[in-house]
This record gives structure tokens, sequence and C-alpha cells, in this order.
């Protein structure tokens, strides 16, 4: 091993090298206000334009539906809540799964606290939602599904586009949050079949600060913030130039190359998950084993504690997570690992590698037997353990 092994990019990614050269004169050379007439903001606006474009081109929509935004949270918070509120003649009952990111969740939980009713669908014991039970789930007064392409926690990827089939013609608006899928899976917004679809730059290696929000043309949705006449009325706020152009940049990359760079990865996160799972006795592979993010790898391990776990892996030059970034200060265990039907003491043990661009082969064995003599560290500490052991011999 040379050097930090860094396997936490479903929670950030470096901004990549190319992208920032092209971030950087419009921090202070070109510094214009993309609303002043004058060529300074005609030249920022101009470069918004241009990465407006590169996003439509990346997502198969028009530049008119793209609307920038300050992260995948906002994005998701201005989907969902603009939805909602544009559509209680329709109804106040909104649907979506029990295993969303929190930007997701807690944006649910806020509106039913404010007059509406969510219905959360299970997700099956492999992580994905059953589209029919979901469909199942609708009523005559449902206005909104939301359901992510791909989950950040376990990386399932799910069947967007036969729930999209399920709910045409019914006046439901449907939305997606893409944050994982975008650069890792195709994302197809007309054969998808979404309205409303969500992104994030630092998924992707491009800047932190700086999302995007796909409308559908003739998708009627609240607007999020009031104050100014930016994003064609729809977004107010001083644009972030150079976050904009980054994000532009970014995904034109990443979607260009794609393919290759996921068939790279996947072999290496193939390789690390055949290595645990038969070195490490007692281990769970959580998730669906084929439908999931390539970089994905997500892991329980019985009579350990994740937090450990993550420590000891940090001291020894490993960095990874035990789930979401956004909740990782939490102690309670992760609520995908419950909605997939793993106890708490189970779901607490648990570890999320997440593999990139720089990952390499190279680092495999090491990232693997650092993980094992970690586990059995803890394991040889624990009452659990101890207990199990005895148990397992009387058996015997």
């Amino acid at each position: 091993m040379a050097g930090l092994i860094y396997l936490d990019n479903a929670a950030t990614t470096g901004v990549d090298v190319g992208v920032l050269e092209k971030m950087i004169p419009w921090f202070a050379e070109n510094y214009g206000n993309p609303s002043s007439i004058y060529s300074l903001g005609r030249d920022a606006k101009k470069e918004i334009e241009n990465a407006r474009a590169k996003v439509a081109d990346a997502l198969n929509s028009r530049p008119n539906e793209i609307f920038f935004t300050g992260s995948g949270t906002e994005s998701d918070n201005w989907a969902i809540k603009g939805a909602a509120f544009a559509s209680v003649r329709k109804g106040r009952h909104l649907v979506t799964t029990n295993i969303e990111h929190h930007a997701v969740l807690d944006t649910f939980e806020y509106l039913s606290k404010n007059g509406f009713e969510v219905t959360y669908v299970p997700v099956e014991p492999n992580g994905i939602v059953d589209a029919r039970k979901l469909a199942a789930s609708v009523r005559d007064d449902t206005s909104l599904v939301s359901v992510m392409m791909a989950n950040n926690e376990i990386g399932t990827i799910q069947p967007i586009k036969q729930i999209a089939g399920l709910l045409a013609g019914k006046n439901i608006l449907f939305h997606t949050d893409a944050v994982q899928a975008i650069g890792a899976v195709p994302v197809d917004v007309q054969d998808l079949g979404v309205d409303l679809l969500s992104l994030s730059a630092h998924k992707f290696h491009g800047p932190k600060g700086t999302g995007a929000l796909y409308i559908k043309r003739g998708t009627r949705i609240d607007n999020l913030l009031h104050g100014g006449g930016q994003e064609r009325t729809r977004r107010a706020s001083t644009e972030n130039t150079p976050g904009i152009i980054g994000l532009g940049y970014a995904i034109e990359k990443a979607v260009a190359g794609m393919e290759s760079n996921s068939a790279g990865i996947r072999k290496i996160r193939d390789a690390v998950v055949k290595k645990v799972l038969s070195g490490i006795p007692y281990s769970i592979y959580n998730g669906d084993p084929e439908k999931r993010l390539p970089g994905n790898a997500n892991f329980a391990f019985r009579f350990i504690e994740g937090e450990g776990l993550l420590l000891l892996l940090d001291m020894n030059g490993i960095m990874a997570s035990s789930g979401s970034a956004c909740t990782s200060g939490s102690l309670d265990p992760s609520h995908v690992l419950l909605a997939l039907g793993l106890p708490h003491e189970i779901a607490h043990g648990s570890l999320r590698l997440s593999f990139g661009t720089d990952s390499r082969m190279e680092d495999v064995d090491y990232i693997v037997e650092t993980i094992k003599r970690i586990v059995l560290r803890l394991r040889e500490m624990s009452p659990l353990y101890e207990d199990f052991v005895k148990g397992k011999k009387l058996e015997e």
C-alpha cells in the first residue's frame, strides 16, 4: 500500500483537476454577476448556459428543463415540497420508500406535519422496492411519488422506468433522487419517464455546494426560494458561477468515461467482496448482489460495532463509512439496514466501501486483510462473540 486509501466516494469525491482549472478564473478574474447587463456579467451568463447545455446533454433533456441549485438536498426539497404544494387540488397523499436519503425522508416528515399524508412503501430484503406493490399504494388523491434511483448506503438500483410506466396516465408527479447514480449508471430522463430528477456535483468529481433539478417541461411545482429572477424566476439567489461551470464540466466528463470507469471499479469491488465473504466468517453482504452501483459494497459483521471498525481502519490508512455521510454522527443503526430486516445488533456492525476512479486493484489484499484483522480483534473484545463461540462449542 502506498499512501491513504479513500473508499468513501459515496460521501463525496475530489474535484477533478481539469474541472478545477475550468472553475478557477470565475472566482476572481471573471467575477461578474450573471444578472448584470455589462460584459463581465454577460460572460458569466454565457458560461452558465453552456453548463446548462452540458447537464441537459448528459440527461437527454432540454436545457430549459435544467435548474441549478445549491445541493442535492436543496434539489430534493424543491422537487418534493414544490410538487406537493402545487398539487394540493389533486390531493395530499404522497408516496415514497423507507430507504430514501434523509434529504427526502425528512422532507416528507415535514409535509406530514403540514397537512399531507405519506405512505412509506417497504423494500424487499434485497433492498429493491417492488414496483407493483408501490403502484398498488397509489390512491385517487396521490399527487407525488418519490423513489431514489440508487441507494446511497447499499447501492441498490431501483426500477424507476417500471414505476414510471405503472404511474403513467394517473396524473401523479414522479420524482427520483439520482444523486448517487450520475456517472455510475446511465441516466436518461426520456427513457426513465420521470418528471423531476435531483443531482449533486460533488458526487461525480465536481464542486460541493452545487446541484441541479430537472423539471420536465409542463410540470408545475412551487418555487422553494423567493427574492430574485434568477433561473428564469424559478430559483432566487445569485448564481454560483464557478460551481455551476464546474458541475457542467464534471458531468460531461463523468458521462463520457462512465462505461470504462464503471467496469474497472466493478472489478475492484467484486474482488474485495469475494475475499471478504470467503475470509471473514459471520459477515453479510447487504443489498442485491447484482442490481447495485458498480462501486458500492456494504457489509454487516456480526458481534462488532461499526464505529470501532471505522476508527481502526482510519488508523491503518483506510477511509470508509458505515452509511450516509449526512448521518455519520448518529449512534443509531442505519434505517436502510433495518429496512432490510437486519436486527439492531447486526446493523450496528456495518461497513460501506464505495470505490472510485482512484481505487486500485493492487490495494485489494491490503484492504481485505486489514478489515479481517480488525474485525477479529474487535470480536475478541466482544462478550457477545465470546458467548456465541461457547455456544457453538457446546453444540459440537
